[in-house]
């Protein structure tokens, strides 16, 4: 039985050297590609699953690093010190989404005119401003990662947006949502906003290190994470067919 392939790949971007993970599928030639962006705590086994289980459906998938080397925060206010600066200069996250955007596109497997860009949090944000920077993809894909851009870059979207978010995270706030609809409202964008009711903040990423210290209003919920999960595949499989 032939099976996916994976491995390492170190490329520079935001004065480090970042680490990606790549997942390659089954089948030979070209396939379409999916760049997977990490949480704000940075690249892990469970970004690393979700880019072999994009494989296993017929994607290149690669999931980059934010942190340098892949590394993942368990301290929450390393992560935010971090992320923070970060979040507010969207040329740099332009910066580390464009990096991972080239290793994706210079992958021979890699069909160059058939990419799409999902992330989670941090990672989410930085898809968004990947389109808003009039990046050619085929579908942005965003959970618990909605933030406003540049007056007047929205419309530079050319594809269809799917966020989902919790219905009770209070980073992602229902004056987040308001704000990235009434953006996505006015730049004309194909757009789509599902909240998962009950949900808070990375109710998708599952609890992984009995060292990871949880910010308030952090909680995973197993059946919104699953649902999300068949969400990002149906838009995939929308934007972006695989016959893998």
């Amino acid at each position: 039985m032939t099976t996916i392939t994976t491995r390492t790949v170190a490329y520079p971007a935001d004065g480090l050297t970042m680490t990606g993970h790549l997942a390659l599928p089954a089948r030979t030639g070209r396939a379409p590609a999916v760049l997977l962006g990490p949480e704000g705590a940075g690249l892990n086994d469970v970004q690393r699953r979700r880019a072999d289980a994009l494989a296993e459906l017929g994607y290149v998938a690669l999931a980059f690093d934010l942190h340098g080397g892949g590394h993942w925060f368990t301290d929450p206010q390393e992560m935010l010190a971090r992320t923070t600066p970060l979040l507010a200069d969207p040329g740099r996250m332009r910066e580390i989404g464009h990096a991972a955007l080239d290793v994706l596109r210079a992958e021979p497997r890699t069909d160059p005119d058939r990419i799409a860009a999902v992330g989670y949090g941090t990672g989410g944000i930085i898809a968004l401003e990947l389109g808003r920077d009039g990046v050619d993809l085929k579908a942005i894909g965003t959970v618990n990662g909605l933030a406003t851009g540049r007056p007047g870059e929205t419309a530079r979207i050319r594809c269809p947006v799917w966020a989902g978010v919790g219905s009770e995270d209070p980073i992602m706030s229902p004056a987040h949502r308001e704000a990235f609809a009434a953006e996505m409202r006015a730049a004309g964008v194909d757009w789509r906003l599902v909240v998962y009711g009950g949900a808070q903040h990375a109710f998708h990423h599952p609890p992984v290190d009995h060292e990871q210290t949880v910010l308030p209003g952090v909680a995973h919920h197993p059946l919104h994470a699953r649902r999300a999960w068949r969400d990002v595949v149906a838009l995939l499989a929308e934007c972006l067919p695989s016959t893998g």
